[in-house]
């Protein structure tokens, strides 16, 4: 199998019920779905195998970076503010257009302006729930 590259993906923001791209990324990572795994050994556990029944489910973080511009991006700062999560999507870019949408926590914005290369920006998401994995509706 050849792969599929990961140019073109997109982690855009539900405004007013229209997504939008948060412009300039260039690297989104996650989420990073764990579980817990609890312990239900007991002295009567088969061979002396430990044996584990799943538990709660961590939907995990979204980082974004991006080519930070204050006029693009700062409008991202208000989300700490919030206390209730906003609706976030990513696009992938396979040929069914895979998306992954779930609302989360604005939890980092850190930015940096090197004196040796462009402005950069770091956000951090942390996800409420679960992921709803779907595609985007064709167009007409």
């Amino acid at each position: 199998m050849a792969g599929i590259n990961g140019f073109g993906t997109q982690f855009q923001h539900d405004v007013g019920g229209t997504f939008t791209t948060i412009a300039e990324s260039t690297n989104i990572s996650g989420p990073g779905l764990s579980r817990e795994a609890l312990d239900a050994t007991t002295h009567q556990s088969p061979d002396m195998y430990m044996e584990f029944v799943g538990g709660l489910k961590d939907p995990g973080e979204v980082s974004v970076d991006v080519r930070y511009d204050p006029s693009l991006h700062d409008e991202l700062i208000a989300h700490m503010d919030d206390n209730d999560p906003h609706t976030y999507r990513i696009v992938w870019p396979d040929t069914a257009q895979t998306t992954w949408t779930f609302p989360a926590l604005m939890t980092g914005f850190e930015p940096e302006g090197p004196y040796d290369d462009l402005l950069a920006a770091s956000l951090t998401f942390k996800v409420s729930g679960k992921p709803v994995l779907g595609t985007l509706p064709d167009e007409p």
